[in-house]
């Protein structure tokens, strides 16, 4: 058998018998083709909405309202999901109409077809198990897809903590390393006073490590989910016994602390805590696209730059000049930023667009957060094993930078006062003399006093 027929409430349609989804996630399929990414692009989402619907199937068991039998193919079917077999088989665009509906169906329909196969019955038999009468049962797109989405994005958020942590743990090391060396520190591009280059690894590693925190406090605000109000958030079509059991499985199933909103019907509407995640994810992606400037200008050259540190090798950088050598781990950071930004904006104008007991647009609220979060973890990754790791001080360059700086006056000034050290750096300029040259030619310091001054452990504040 080739083919077969199914039937909805539009018509009946032609399926290859290959497929294992069904009528209505064909018809996702001839109506939305936005973005070119299938649900399946992000498998933390098929895992969560097989999760969601293996507690349901449990919770409706239990309570009596599923046989044994489909409960049991059911639960056997959303395990092999979780497993990433058929990831493939979630072929929805992510960007659809009908708040999610299409994405809810197209696991219905996967989870009931190989449900059905497990029975020994074939696809499309629905009559011995259907996609909403069973495998729906009790739950609405409106309380499953942003329970699943609520969990998927936890999942995909511990994949990106943990590569934040080991990027931060990197940048750290190499402070450490380079805790001895000497350079001069900048504000506004111009020279500052001097620091270590192990301070500025430290500040880096510092700045990016307290992302961890906000990631999972952001995280916390998802575990608040509205399985269970099925619609509008009223609980219609589901026993009253039905919420608790099912999340109470899921949290069981998905190993998070999921809870029940207290209100079901703001919690259907409300996209509060997704709108906060993003922000948080913005956050970080300007930390990282700052350091990833930072890195691009203390290593530029390499002879007529900053130079101060040698970024790892990784590819030829010019078709035409040869020996050029790009940063481009860096920049491959920063303009993931750029995207993970604007894809902020996306889910804040999709948030706000809700209307009364639901909102239509989280789709693209959902697409959004999982794509940023995918693209941040991978950064993070390429940045930590491409770059940060094989990073290295220059050190003479460092030091001359230091000699030949008149940020180093700031030092004398406690002594001197701020109008005599003035008045040094602008004759050290002028006569392209170092600030020790112009002090002892002014006979205001002996060489010790101005060794002493000078010294820098004293001028770093370490």
């Amino acid at each position: 058998m080739l083919a077969r027929t199914e039937h909805d409430l539009i018509g009946n349609m032609e399926l290859p018998n290959t497929v294992w989804y069904g009528i209505q996630t064909q018809r996702a399929l001839d109506n939305f083709s936005i973005s070119g990414v299938p649900i399946g692009h992000f498998p933390e989402l098929i895992s969560s909405l097989a999760m969601v619907k293996q507690a349901a199937a449990t919770a409706n068991q239990q309570l009596g309202l599923l046989p044994q039998h489909k409960a049991e193919a059911i639960i056997a079917a959303c395990k092999d999901i979780q497993s990433g077999l058929h990831n493939q088989d979630f072929v929805v665009d992510a960007i659809q109409g009908g708040a999610g509906t299409s994405t809810n169906m197209n696991a219905n329909e996967v989870i009931a077809n190989i449900a059905l196969t497990k029975m020994g019955r074939i696809k499309g038999d629905y009559q011995f198990l259907h996609p909403n009468d069973d495998v729906n049962q009790c739950q609405s797109t409106n309380d499953v897809y942003p329970t699943a989405a609520s969990l998927a994005i936890q999942l995909a958020g511990d994949a990106l903590i943990l590569a934040v942590g080991s990027l931060t743990q990197s940048l750290y090391n190499k402070s450490q390393e380079f805790n001895h060396v000497i350079k001069m520190g900048r504000t506004q591009l111009q020279d500052a006073v001097p620091m270590s280059l192990g301070q500025e690894f430290n500040a880096f590693a510092t700045v990016l490590g307290k992302e961890i925190a906000r990631l999972q406090e952001a995280g916390k605000l998802l575990c608040e989910v509205n399985l269970g109000g099925t619609a509008i958030g009223t609980g219609i079509n589901s026993h009253k016994d039905y919420a608790n059991l099912a999340i109470a499985h899921l949290v069981t199933i998905s190993n998070k602390p999921l809870v029940q909103a207290n209100d079901l019907i703001a919690a259907t509407s409300d996209m509060g805590a997704f709108v906060y995640y993003s922000g948080i994810l913005k956050r970080l992606a300007v930390k990282l696209s700052k350091i990833s400037n930072d890195l691009r200008l203390l290593s530029s050259g390499p002879r007529t730059g900053f130079a101060e540190i040698s970024l790892p090798a990784v590819q030829p950088g010019s078709s035409i000049m040869p020996g050029k050598v790009n940063p481009v781990i860096p920049e491959a950071v920063n303009q993931t930023a750029y995207q993970v930004i604007a894809s902020d904006l996306a889910v804040t104008l999709a948030a706000e667009a809700g209307q009364l007991q639901l909102n239509a647009m989280e789709p693209l609220i959902i697409y959004n957060l999982l794509n940023s979060i995918k693209m941040l973890t991978s950064a993070c990754k390429m940045l930590d094993e491409r770059c940060i790791k094989g990073i290295q001080a220059n050190e003479k360059r460092c030091q001359d930078n230091v000699d030949n700086s008149i940020g180093t006056v700031t030092a004398l000034v406690p002594v001197l006062g701020y109008s005599n050290a003035s008045a040094i750096a602008r004759q050290a300029l002028a006569e392209n003399k170092t600030i020790s040259d112009v002090v002892l030619g002014r006979k205001l310091l002996s060489q010790q006093q101005l060794d002493n001054l000078l010294n820098p452990i004293s001028m770093i504040g370490i």
